[in-house]
């Protein structure tokens, strides 16, 4: 029991849990249904939901969402064991043996508890990393550059880790000038598109604008995802202050013309 007398469980139970849903003659019905493909949405979710209360600062609903990824970490682990693939145990060793293969400059050795006594720059922890990675694709038979990159992955993210990779071989602009240029001559090439009023075309240039758009984030080392999730949320800050606004005086936003729509929106920004 912890302090408060509700019941305090551990990994063991758990993994126990899961067992019990997954029991053919006595679990749930759903997650006796799911497989591996099924719960990746799910999967999908919880993580976004995770980074939802990490970007709000809430913190008691952190540990909530932390919780709710790790039950999905379990659940493909027992579907594993299921079918005789892998285990729960066999994930986790798997992930402290990488883990420190990955860290020499931390673990001495190979070693959990070996010391390296030297200083370590974090650009060289960088460059370190990317060799070992290199030769782990390489010892998987990935010897494309953009071999391993997954297709699952969103698009922002997925932009941003094909272009680094490209970077790697030379294949990249020297500065983000290079890069702001070439997202100018995006625009205009969209532009020209939407003057013919090709549907296809416009989508395509529409597509290299966002891939362009990423490659400057890239080069002012911003994160993609984040920049346009942080935008998104001064977006939405600003729209419920305007709805409120437009509430609180009992105006219809719908019915207002541009030019009330711009002074709310105005009002919104100076909030």
């Amino acid at each position: 029991m912890s302090s408060s007398g509700t019941p305090s469980y551990s990994l063991p139970d758990l993994l126990r849990v899961m067992e019990r849903l997954r029991d053919p003659e006595t679990g749930c019905p759903w997650d006796l249904q799911q497989d591996f493909r099924s719960i990746v949405p799910s999967t999908l979710e919880e993580c976004y939901e995770l980074a939802h209360a990490i970007e709000q600062d809430d913190f008691e609903h952190i540990a909530e969402e932390l919780g709710d990824v790790l039950f999905q970490v379990v659940f493909y682990a027992q579907l594993g064991r299921e079918r005789d693939l892998f285990s729960f145990e066999q994930v986790v060793s798997s992930l402290v043996e990488k883990l420190v293969r990955r860290h020499p400059h931390v673990f001495a050795g190979g070693r959990i508890e070996g010391i390296v006594q030297a200083d370590v720059e974090v650009g060289q922890v960088n460059a370190t990393w990317e060799a070992i990675k290199q030769e782990e694709r390489g010892a998987r038979a990935l010897h494309g550059a953009l071999d391993d990159v997954p297709v699952a992955l969103p698009a922002l993210p997925r932009a941003q880790k094909l272009q680094k990779r490209a970077a790697r071989t030379g294949f990249d602009w020297a500065d983000s000038a290079g890069a702001l240029k070439k997202l100018e001559e995006e625009l205009e090439e969209l532009r020209s598109a939407l003057a013919t009023g090709n549907t296809e075309s416009i989508g395509e240039e529409m597509g290299d604008l966002l891939f362009s758009c990423v490659n400057v984030c890239r080069h002012l080392r911003l994160d993609a995802e984040r920049t346009l999730r942080d935008a998104s949320s001064k977006f939405e800050r600003r729209f419920r202050y305007m709805e409120a606004a437009a509430a609180s005086e009992g105006l219809d936003m719908s019915a207002l013309d541009d030019a009330a729509l711009d002074a709310l929106w105005e009002r919104a920004k100076g909030a």
